[in-house]
């Protein structure tokens, strides 16, 4: 399934929807998205997966290198509304414990605020 990805402002950050299945030949995608959030220092990113029903690692690392660039210019930078199959990645690799994760949208916008 091909991935889709659309960005919208709300309150006071970038919300980034993802759609599909993060891999190997969709991740570019996605890549190119949040990079280019990071050029532009967007001061609050969110990464909404809530709609993505698989992520392997080289969704990982894009995700991982978004955060790193954010962090440069000491953006905020969070994922929200992951799947049970997503979230399990992130818990056997411990990268939950590095990402910010929200469980929905609300709780993630009113997290960023501060």
């Amino acid at each position: 399934m091909k991935v889709e990805v659309t960005t919208e402002s709300k309150d006071h950050a970038v919300l980034v929807h993802i759609k599909g299945e993060v891999d190997l030949y969709s991740s570019p995608e996605v890549r190119k998205q949040i990079l280019k959030l990071t050029k532009e220092k967007t001061p609050a990113i969110l990464i909404d997966l809530e709609n993505v029903s698989y992520m392997d690692s080289s969704g990982v690392a894009t995700l991982i290198e978004g955060l790193q660039q954010c962090g440069k210019y000491k953006g905020k930078f969070a994922l929200v509304g992951l799947r049970a199959s997503v979230k399990e990645v992130f818990e056997l690799t411990r990268l939950d414990k590095v990402f910010e994760i929200h469980k929905d949208l609300k709780t993630a916008l009113e997290k960023i605020k501060t």
